[in-house]
């Protein structure tokens, strides 16, 4: 009996000092870890997408001398309501619903309607959650465009060492960019146990390395955030810069945003997934860019060409209803969504209910964030788009 005490007391003594142990070492992070959780209670939502700099660690985007300003008169009034699948939706009572924090409307560059709805203002940075995948896409555009990376064909594994001799090696960025790579993820089952290894100190890289490829590149599309990690990994080592560092130099300074950006980082590294705060002005001068097809003010930011192939959904795989599934119902091109229809829309969409909706055909522009725990309901995403066409039409 009292071996099994002596016993007992070891097991817990050296318990107790791994425990101990792991705390210092490890204590930050799980810090980090309740934190990050409890942001993302239902109740907290709306708190934290209006202030993850203060919640999170963040690499700061610094804004240009001058800033970009669209006219602003007064609000005009909204469609009043809208059909999706043969049921009428008042705008009100939809913005409610889909408990929306802010909403933006820029028709040719003025300011037709601003709202917000949970304390911010003009200058509140919003997350933008998968909306930052957008911004990777034209980061990518600009490596491009100046040679750092060769092109969209070369296999990521020119670029990323932890990828040699995997089945990854091989994938090509443009697979990546339009989510068709083939590697053996499931966004749903695997992105917990994907964030909480690269939360506890292990690099990104290296956790994605260990996937396989369940098909060849280009068979279908599969919507992987870790694609978009792949893409800002490219980004970094071809050009030598941090993902806040190139998007500041290339990017924010050039667009003439109002705001200071910030970029959320992961493991010391910027999330690039998702991780972006942005103002809505600031999202919708980024809009403006692609709306005029890469040029900002006669400077040609991104090359047209590059806009065009960013918004093909020609590709059978790409076209809204590939694969029949919850996350194909609308067209993806470089991590751009394409709706299906004839003006030419395109948008960015982060978890939650954040969006970025730009019309050529109206000139108009729509940002809506949101801090909606209901965004994987049916439909969701298709509804959006009827709300955002009967504003587009009225405004």
């Amino acid at each position: 009996m009292r071996k099994n005490k002596k016993w007992f007391w070891g097991i817990l003594g050296g318990a107790a000092v791994a425990a101990t142990v792991f705390g210092l070492v490890f204590g930050k992070k799980i810090k980090t870890l309740y934190t990050s959780l409890n942001s993302f209670k239902n109740e907290n939502l709306a708190h934290t997408f209006q202030n993850t700099p203060s919640i999170q660690p963040t690499k700061k985007i610094s804004r240009g001398a001058q800033a970009y300003q669209f006219e602003k008169g007064e609000n005009r009034e909204l469609a009043d309501g809208f059909v999706f699948d043969g049921k009428r939706y008042s705008t009100q009572e939809f913005l409610a619903d889909t408990k929306a924090t802010g909403l933006l409307v820029i028709r040719d560059d003025e300011i037709r309607y601003e709202k917000y709805f949970a304390g911010g203002d003009e200058k509140t940075l919003f997350s933008s959650n998968s909306m930052g995948k957008s911004f990777v896409s034209a980061l990518m555009g600009i490596a491009v465009s100046e040679g750092d990376v060769k092109s969209v064909e070369d296999p990521i594994g020119d670029y990323i060492p932890e990828f040699a001799g995997t089945k990854l090696a091989d994938i090509p960025i443009r697979a990546c960019l339009q989510m068709a790579s083939g590697i053996d993820f499931n966004e749903d089952t695997d992105m917990s146990g994907f964030s909480m290894r690269t939360l506890m100190g292990k690099p990104a890289m290296k956790v994605i390395a260990k996937y396989g490829t369940q098909e060849a590149p280009y068979t279908y599309r599969r919507y992987l955030s870790i694609n978009t990690e792949i893409l800002g990994e490219v980004i970094t080592n071809a050009t030598g810069r941090s993902l806040a560092e190139y998007m500041e130099e290339k990017l924010w300074k050039r667009l003439d945003a109002a705001e200071d950006a910030y970029w959320t980082l992961s493991n010391g590294k910027e999330l690039a997934m998702g991780g972006l705060s942005v103002s809505l002005r600031d999202y919708a001068r980024f809009a403006r860019l692609y709306l005029h097809e890469g040029n900002y003010n006669g400077t040609q930011i991104l090359p047209k060409e590059w806009v065009k192939d960013s918004l093909d959904v020609q590709a059978e795989y790409s076209k809204p209803g590939s694969n029949k599934d919850a996350y194909n119902a609308i067209g993806y091109g470089y991590q751009w969504w394409v709706p299906e229809g004839s003006e030419g829309e395109f948008m960015a969409i982060g978890v939650y209910g954040q969006w970025i909706y730009v019309n050529p055909a109206e000139q108009v522009i729509i940002v809506k964030t949101s801090a909606d725990p209901d965004f994987m309901e049916k439909g969701y995403e298709l509804k959006h788009v009827e709300f955002f066409r009967a504003i587009a039409r009225e405004i």
